[in-house]
């Protein structure tokens, strides 16, 4: 342990960190961050930053001790709209044992028995939102945004330009190989695509991105919701997931069967078959 902490001091040092956002994520969805300056962040490394559990979306009370939110290095992002300012994701554990409800630890307890059958997953989303006024939650942002088939729209795309470029230029900035953006198929609402990666980094991304739209929104005087249907007489908001499952190395896609069926392996179906086996009600 005699290096604990020193990744975040040193990227601290080297990028010109003065804060760090140490956040995790709770059973709703809810991003919790505290806020830690780079003099403390190698402490917080070792041991966490405390947080009380019954205050989130976490099924404790005020009896339970508090969670330590050990920030995990390798998801740190350096905020490309705030100078000084890095996120970090970090991995819940209370009396030193991990929080099993935290959705992080569910996600690296599932990549632990995949790689124990030698198998490595990947992710992309498709992250949806609307674009509302800052005053009138429920009006969309666009007063001309009103064709009834309004997806892929040109106009209404160029029109929130500023918000949608700045997204984009971020994300390559960060080095997520963004690829495209679009107006989605409600009114008021975008989509933007960035690069595959390992699930656990398509997680964490995706989690940051959240927080990147909704604060450049703000800054454009507008505001981004993620809600799954926020009106009920437009299209809701998805977050389709791409999924595939590679070899340890990550160089073999084995869902890919140059000569199967719709060029899919035996265990992409047999994946396809759990799907639809766990996801009936």
């Amino acid at each position: 342990m005699a290096n604990a902490g020193k990744e975040l001091e040193k990227f601290a040092a080297d990028n010109g960190i003065n804060f760090f956002l140490v956040s995790y994520v709770d059973l709703l969805g809810v991003v919790r961050s505290k806020l830690v300056p780079s003099a403390a962040i190698g402490g917080m490394q070792k041991v966490g930053a405390g947080f009380a559990g019954y205050a989130a979306h976490f099924d404790m009370t005020a009896a339970d001790p508090d969670m330590m939110a050990v920030p995990d290095a390798t998801s740190v992002i350096k905020l490309p709209w705030t100078e000084g300012v890095a996120w970090v994701a970090s991995d819940v554990c209370m009396n030193g044992t991990p929080v099993l409800q935290s959705p992080r630890h569910v996600l690296r307890n599932q990549i632990e028995k995949a790689e124990k059958k030698g198998l490595r997953m990947k992710t992309g989303v498709e992250c949806e939102f609307f674009l509302l006024t800052n005053g009138v939650e429920t009006e969309i942002a666009d007063v001309k945004d009103v064709a009834i088939k309004p997806c892929y729209d040109q106009g209404a795309l160029m029109r929130h330009f500023a918000v949608i470029s700045e997204l984009l230029e971020h994300m390559e900035t960060l080095g997520w190989k963004p690829y495209q953006a679009d107006h989605e198929d409600g009114n008021g609402q975008f989509e933007l695509n960035w690069e595959y990666d390992d699930c656990l980094a398509t997680a964490d991304k995706h989690t940051f991105f959240k927080f990147m739209a909704k604060s450049v929104a703000e800054k454009h005087g507008f505001r981004a919701t993620f809600m799954p249907k926020p009106f009920v007489n437009k299209t809701g908001n998805g977050a389709h997931c791409h999924v595939s499952v590679w070899n340890p190395a990550g160089s073999i896609n084995l869902f890919h069967a140059k000569d199967g069926e719709l060029g899919l392996s035996e265990l992409a179906y047999n994946f396809l078959a759990g799907v639809l086996e766990n996801s009936q009600v």
